[in-house]
């Protein structure tokens, strides 16, 4: 498991934009993330009234942050790591 002080050291997000809350898994190819999410986070005010709904770049930006730590947990660290892909099973 990853605690939110190791994956500060890891990303350069802070609050509000820091949306990985804890790892539970991580292997060489995969990554199990948490973001906890409650119903006072601002985006739910407007998106959407009485349906709130996580918009979908948030959730894409959590998913890259996610590889992110998968990358830069591995041993062999990249140097200015700036380019990633994400695929979604």
């Amino acid at each position: 498991m990853i605690d939110i002080n190791k994956i500060r050291e890891a990303l350069p997000h802070r609050y509000p934009m820091l949306l990985v809350d804890r790892v539970l898994e991580v292997s060489d190819d995969e990554i199990i993330a948490i973001k906890n999410v409650t119903i006072n986070e601002p985006f739910f005010n407007g998106h959407f009234p009485k349906y709130p709904v996580m918009p979908g770049v948030l959730i894409m930006e959590a998913l890259a942050q996610t590889a992110g730590v998968l990358e830069l947990s591995k041993e062999e660290k990249k140097e200015n790591l700036s380019f990633m892909q994400v695929w979604i099973k």
